[in-house]
């Protein structure tokens, strides 16, 4: 069974403006959220990816994968709340047996569960999120996030899952003001294999500062085309 100390957050709700996803924060603030801050990052590589193998194989394998990801970070939430159906979660083969690969071998290293799929925000660089998972990881508390992916993941292509992980911590400590310096993403392959990635979250926060400062220079520029 796993212990939980659960956080009380404020609520945000969401709300999509031109194709772009945006936080509603208590205070009646509009953060966009840190992944729609982060899509335009190494963009380049997607865009080649996507014209080297067309448009119907990468819209079906972005499906593909999303829905994986849906349903194994579902059985994690579950199964951290003490409340995992197994007769249920057996009708999705691969993702059950992805999850049972993960659960095996680094979700029992999670504890004193803060809270689950949370919506976060922060005043400072005016961005919002929800995050996967806030509980302390080999007994350090951290910011944790679950992934799937088709093949096993280098540390470079990571970048991204670290930044949005230091925006939470962020977020998290500027509404409890309890400091998280430790990003955890977890990653399940299709084959099985699973991989641990831990950071400190103060490599990132330039980055994140440099993505949200060319976000908000690419939005005043696009309001100036339309206005």
């Amino acid at each position: 069974m796993f212990k939980h100390e659960t956080v009380v957050l404020p609520e945000v709700t969401t709300k999509n403006i031109s194709g772009k996803r945006f936080y509603l924060t208590p205070e009646g603030n509009k953060y966009p959220s840190i992944t729609t801050v982060l899509n335009g990052r190494k963009a380049e590589g997607l865009f080649q990816w996507r014209k080297r193998v067309g448009n119907d194989v990468a819209n079906h394998v972005m499906r593909t994968a999303a829905s994986r990801g849906t349903k194994v970070h579902q059985m994690c939430e579950d199964y951290l709340n003490n409340n995992f159906d197994e007769d249920k979660h057996k009708k999705d083969f691969l993702p059950y047996c992805l999850f049972k690969e993960l659960s095996a071998q680094l979700l029992c290293k999670i504890d004193m569960i803060r809270s689950q799929e949370c919506g976060l925000y922060s005043d400072k660089y005016k961005v919002a999120g929800r995050v996967d998972c806030i509980a302390e990881y080999d007994g350090v508390l951290s910011i944790i996030d679950f992934k799937t992916s088709r093949r096993e993941r280098n540390d470079d292509w990571n970048e991204n899952y670290y930044i949005q992980g230091s925006a939470y911590a962020e977020m998290f400590e500027e509404r409890t003001s309890q400091p998280i310096n430790q990003v955890v993403i977890l990653v399940v392959t299709e084959d099985g294999t699973v991989q641990e990635f831990i950071k400190d979250k103060t490599e990132y926060l330039p980055l994140l500062e440099e993505a949200v400062s060319i976000f908000n220079l690419k939005e005043q520029e696009s309001e100036k085309l339309t206005a």
